[in-house]
């Protein structure tokens, strides 16, 4: 009879397991069971008790989620009352709590309008945590902080926590289109489902708002800056108010893409000329239809004069014009105009990297207040890696705003395993000299360098209707990051990819440890196998899927890979010094002095500012040639390591994301093993150099690999 239970038992814990397979939904709000006896005695006890002051729609979002965080972790339900109760958790805004000489009230004075308090409090044999903040989204932010501390097994006896975002503006940017194909998107169709909106209410776009601000994300631009007009028409309006009353709540606020070309397109005029008095009249009479369904309204994201995008200097005025124009339709309900300085011209012959500091410098100073600029974090094009944009600390008077890329259009697409924080802080933490040692991106783009009251960041979003949101499951940490990047920039990569493996998988330290290694190298090791010593844009045109490095037909010279390494018979590398473009000169002199002598630049940037023979001694001792072969090996070979250490942590994942992640790893090496053949056999043509013998050589041709097409491929 025993060894018959025995057999149940484990039949029951079999099925148990197999039903706890997870498709990745919950992203890091999984909310898993206590399994610390020590700790869940803990969080049981504090959770006993809510007191829970005020009756908006974000009070009752912040009670629904106190609910079903403590019946899935702990097993019960809280009491929730509005009157005070022993050892109970306060939840409260500064009004029920501000008295004279109180501890909370001289904590409030340090946080701003989305700040939160946590702070555990005496009084007597009267313990209490008190979450507090001066507005209802602050106590939302507090209790999922505190709620993010249960779920990674913190200690919450005595906590004593002031958090305020360093960023106003915390946006993703939806590449989406209102067919729902997503540019650029890896995760499946949009999630906007424009068609059934606003009668249909999709519950994903609930968990959306409720994912981002469990992150502190306090914005969405709802559609793609290739923008289309028809989103500003009454129609559809009503289908952005309906998911704008859905994020409100949650601190949320909508903002949309604007066409330039829209007063032709939809407002029936024969221009768009920013300085015309009708356009003029036409954009402040959309404004006001917009802001008289959507009170809230963020603003404008514009792409103009970029990509055949229409603009300003369509009909000779600057991006200013263009700006302003706009700016001046929003200001009076208090809107604002984002414009993107991804700007560059077929006709105009200077580098590339160039164009958009020559176009936007100049325009310094003469932004309405209500504009800002969005700047990529370098001045191509979401690389793999890149120097920090020039226009990062050269625009003063005008506030920037960095745009970064979630969905890795460049960086292994939806089928690779990398990790983008250690590039994210790579930038952030990139001295721009501006204003001597220590003038940092962030700081610039914080507003504190230049006392500047608007401020923020963006990322252009990885989110697609896929059942785990992101495609590949380890994309989720990307987004997941991001948010807590623009609330707190000094956060290490390391710290947040710790957060994010405890909410995501759980806290076994053996899964931990090994999987956190292999994230935080997971960036180094894309960039070796793809676009190593500061090689760049080389990947296939249009779709941007794998290696193209021969490509050299396209009607524009800078849609062309060979515009970008220059590779022939002397070496490699595109030379951005005096000799050269001088791109190196729109930097400043301390930032200068980096890269501008190839003896003393670092190899990671080397091929992005000099042309050096293939012969060229490296620093590790190698010739360039060697060192490529090096890099690209190495890489390929990292991701062989990464397929193993997966492997090893089998048994501490459920299955489904288990199988998931190992078949994207097995894709992932044979893409690797691609980019490290095409390229070496594609550059040696050039170089006239052997594949050192200690590596295995490719086992296919450079013909077969040219042969390669996709017409498919996402993105394309």
């Amino acid at each position: 009879m025993i060894r018959v239970k025995k057999k149940l038992t484990i039949i029951l814990l079999l099925i148990t397991a197999a039903a706890h397979a997870e498709n990745g939904y919950e992203l890091w709000l999984r909310y898993a069971p206590v399994q610390n006896k020590t700790l869940l005695q803990q969080y049981r006890s504090f959770l006993k008790h809510v007191n829970l002051k005020g009756n908006s729609a974000t009070i009752q979002i912040i009670k629904n989620e106190l609910t079903n965080a403590s019946k899935r972790m702990l097993g019960q339900e809280p009491l929730f009352a509005k009157s005070n109760l022993p050892g109970a958790i306060v939840v409260a805004k500064e009004i029920y709590l501000t008295q004279p000489g109180n501890i909370i009230t001289d904590e409030l004075k340090k946080i701003d309008e989305e700040g939160f308090l946590i702070i555990s409090t005496t009084t007597g044999s009267k313990t209490q945590t008190i979450i507090s903040a001066k507005t209802d989204t602050g106590l939302l932010y507090g209790v999922f902080h505190l709620l993010h501390l249960m779920q990674t097994q913190q200690n919450i006896s005595k906590l004593h926590i002031t958090s305020t975002p360093k960023l106003k503006l915390r946006l993703l940017n939806h590449w989406d289109n209102l067919n729902r194909y997503v540019e650029r998107g890896y995760a499946g169709y949009s999630i906007w489902n424009w068609h059934t909106l606003p009668g249909y209410i999709d519950q994903r776009y609930i968990d959306y708002a409720r994912a981002n601000a469990s992150i502190g994300i306090n914005g969405t631009v709802l559609t793609n800056v290739n923008a289309n007009a028809t989103v500003l028409t009454k129609p559809y309006l009503q289908k952005v108010k309906a998911l704008a009353d859905v994020f409100r709540p949650y601190g949320i606020k909508v903002y949309l893409t604007a066409r330039f070309s829209a007063p032709i397109e939809i407002g029936g005029l024969q221009t768009a000329d920013p300085l015309n008095d009708k356009v003029q009249q036409w954009w402040q009479k959309k404004a006001d239809e917009i802001y008289s369904l959507v009170p809230d309204f963020g603003g404008f994201l514009v792409k103009a004069n970029s990509e055949g995008q229409p603009g300003p200097q369509d009909y000779k005025r600057t991006h200013a014009d263009g700006a302003n124009m706009l700016a001046d339709a929003l200001a009076p309900h208090k809107g604002i105009v984002i414009w993107r300085a991804f700007v560059y011209a077929a006709e105009n012959p200077v580098d590339r990297h160039k164009q958009a500091y020559d176009d936007f410098v100049p325009l310094d100073g003469t932004f309405r207040k209500n504009v800002m600029v969005q700047v990529k974090n370098g001045a191509i094009d979401f690389m793999p890696r890149e120097p920090f944009h020039p226009l990062f600390g050269a625009m003063p008077k005008t506030p920037l705003m960095m745009e970064l890329q979630l969905t890795q259009e460049y960086t292994g697409q939806g089928t690779s395993l990398v990790y983008l924080v250690p590039m994210y802080k790579e930038v952030l933490d990139s001295d721009t000299y501006c204003k001597g040692n220590g003038s940092i991106v962030a700081k610039v783009i914080d507003g504190s360098m230049d006392k500047h009251q608007l401020n923020g960041m963006a990322g252009v979003a990885n989110i697609g209707n896929d059942i785990n949101w992101c495609g590949h499951p380890f994309a989720q940490a990307n987004w997941y990051a991001y948010g807590r990047l623009c609330w707190n920039y000094t956060m290490s990569s390391e710290t947040i990819a710790d957060e994010w493996l405890r909410l995501t998988f759980g806290n076994n330290e053996q899964f931990i440890t090994p999987v956190k290694k292999m994230m935080l190298a997971s960036r180094e090791t894309m960039v070796n196998y793809m676009n190593p010593l500061g090689l760049h844009h080389i990947m296939g045109t249009g779709h941007h899927y794998g290696p193209a490095p021969w490509v050299s037909n396209l009607s524009r010279p800078e849609w062309n890979p060979v515009y970008y390494h220059k590779a022939d018979s002397n070496g490699i590398g595109f030379n951005r010094t005096e000799t050269g473009s001088n791109a190196l000169a729109q930097y400043f002199p301390e930032a200068q002095k980096q890269w501008h002598k190839a003896s003393t630049c670092s190899d990671t940037y080397l091929l992005w500012f000099h042309h050096l023979p293939w012969n060229y001694t490296m620093k590790s001792g190698r010739t360039l040639w060697e060192e490529l072969c090096h890099k690209y090996y190495a890489g390929a070979a990292a991701v062989k390591k990464m397929q193993q250490d997966w492997a090893a942590v089998k048994t501490m994942v459920d299955r489904e994301r288990y199988e998931q992640v190992k078949q994207l790893l097995d894709i992932q090496y044979n893409e690797a093993v691609w980019w490290r053949n095409a390229c070496l056999l594609y550059f040696q043509t050039f170089s006239k150099m052997p594949i050192p013998d200690k590596y295995e050589q490719p086992d296919k041709t450079l013909d077969y690999y040219k042969s390669l097409h996709f017409p498919f491929a996402p993105g394309n």
